[in-house]
């Protein structure tokens, strides 16, 4: 089905990782010290964003005052306590390990590089992927194309050769924008 793609690109969260129950978790721990709430709803739309993006969003709709960069470093530490001994790979990892070695893969990702490598590491799946491309390699992240043209670059394919799996509009957006072909796994 894939065989027209010369490289193939994967979201992390919520694409290839199930990772989603844990950053919720997370939030919920770190806004509780400050006596903020997030909307679930509200949040799935910014599903792809780097997480001070996200922590920026909360502190708006709260009419906090607290330094979103701050804000989204506490979230991170939560997660790094979390994730390894929660999250499991989705389905869509069988399409990785059916394509390792016919094309070369990576992983675009809104999450900070040193979780997606931990995340990737801990759970045996980072020697699929020629390259991890995460929010702290991009100025410019989902829905801009920065995080996928990077990704091409490093696995040595033309953009328009690519095809990005992804689950969210962010970053179904940012494939557009790349002239890539984009798979919604939210409908497989």
């Amino acid at each position: 089905m894939y065989e027209r793609y010369a490289g193939l690109i994967f979201d992390m969260d919520g694409t290839i990782l199930d990772t989603e129950p844990t950053h919720r978790k997370a939030w919920h721990e770190v806004l509780g010290r400050y006596g903020m709430r997030f909307d679930e709803q509200s949040m799935v739309g910014l599903n792809g964003s780097p997480t001070w993006r996200i922590a920026q969003f909360i502190i708006e709709a709260n009419q906090g005052d607290l330094d979103p960069h701050a804000l989204a470093q506490e979230k991170t530490a939560a997660v790094k306590a979390m994730l390894l001994d929660s999250v499991r790979p989705l389905p869509l990892i069988d399409v990785v390990k059916e394509w390792h070695g016919r094309r070369p893969m990576s992983v675009g990702t809104g999450s900070e590089s040193a979780i997606a490598e931990a995340l990737l590491a801990h759970l045996g799946l980072r020697h699929y992927f020629n390259a991890v491309v995460a929010a702290d390699h991009v100025k410019n992240h989902k829905p801009a194309p920065d995080t996928f043209l990077l990704c091409a670059q490093q696995m040595g394919v033309e953009p328009a050769q690519c095809v990005v799996f992804e689950d969210a509009d962010f970053g179904i957006q940012a494939a557009q924008a790349a002239g890539m072909d984009a798979v919604d796994v939210r409908l497989l």
